[in-house]
């Protein structure tokens, strides 16, 4: 049902006026659960492209355990933040960035289930060389956002990169210090398992981890699917796994061993100390 806009502006004022306070954020997911029924929502800051959790309500069940995994460096797997490095900005809905068999990932397997979501849309926006990322979602226990509440939700975009700009502005950021961490998880990332693999299982391992399925993999690459499994198989076994979810997790543990210093495959003498 619309609104007036007397009622719409009083909705507004009390975010406005905490622009460049730590209540902002507050306020202004107070202000979008009364446009739209979002159940749960992450606010996710990146500063030199590191993530810092701004705002958090989803359900305290595991909540330290796939939040702690994401920043650690799942975060690179995420396809809005894949989306955001690839120039994508505005309002987005996460089935239309995600890619094929992302529901099929171990990234969605292991982090973003554990979320409770099946459903999620939100905003990326590009602060002067920072991102912010404003996840929305609605949880297992209720419908999808229907087509009315996504445009509207879609249709308020520029007002609210405009009050998120003005926070940001009006905000100190030089206690966060991510630059030479991001830098070091994405170099990770890109060379994980080439001191190990050829150069195409590598690819492959990498697809995989991003989310991709056999068959969109097949597509990408212009091979046929029987190969990218045959690529699969060679590497599980030069990675001593045997799954998806082991390639999830090696991959997770070998950012969290990595020792200065940093720099090319993250594999390199972690598959020793395994044995």
């Amino acid at each position: 049902m619309a609104i007036s806009i007397a009622e719409y502006s009083k909705r507004l004022a009390p975010v406005v006026s905490c622009i460049g306070q730590s209540s902002f954020f507050d306020q202004l997911m107070a202000f979008l659960k009364k446009l739209a029924p979002i159940d749960n929502a992450v606010i996710l800051y990146y500063h030199q492209q590191q993530p810092t959790l701004t705002y958090n309500d989803l359900p305290p069940a595991n909540r330290p355990t796939h939040i702690d995994l994401f920043l650690k460096g799942a975060y690179l797997l995420d396809p809005c933040y894949r989306a955001a490095e690839d120039g994508h900005k505005g309002f987005y809905r996460l089935d239309e960035l995600a890619p094929v068999g992302f529901r099929q990932s171990e990234y969605y397997k292991n982090y973003f289930r554990h979320t409770g979501l099946i459903d999620e849309c939100g905003y990326l926006f590009h602060l002067n060389g920072d991102l912010l990322n404003i996840s929305l979602g609605r949880d297992e226990h209720h419908q999808r956002f229907n087509l009315l509440q996504r445009r509207l939700l879609e249709d308020i975009t520029p007002l609210l990169q405009s009050l998120c700009q003005q926070h940001w502005q009006s905000t100190d950021h030089s206690q966060h210090q991510g630059d030479d961490l991001h830098r070091q998880l994405s170099t990770a990332l890109t060379h994980f398992g080439t001191s190990v693999l050829t150069e195409r299982e590598a690819q492959i391992i990498q697809l995989f981890l991003h989310g991709h399925s056999t068959k969109s993999i097949a597509q990408k690459l212009s091979i046929s699917p029987e190969t990218v499994k045959l690529h699969r198989k060679h590497s599980y076994a030069k990675l001593d796994i045997t799954s998806q979810s082991e390639l999830f997790y090696l991959f997770i543990d070998a950012l969290s061993s990595m020792q200065p210093p940093f720099g090319g495959d993250p594999l390199v003498g972690y598959l020793e100390l395994r044995k």
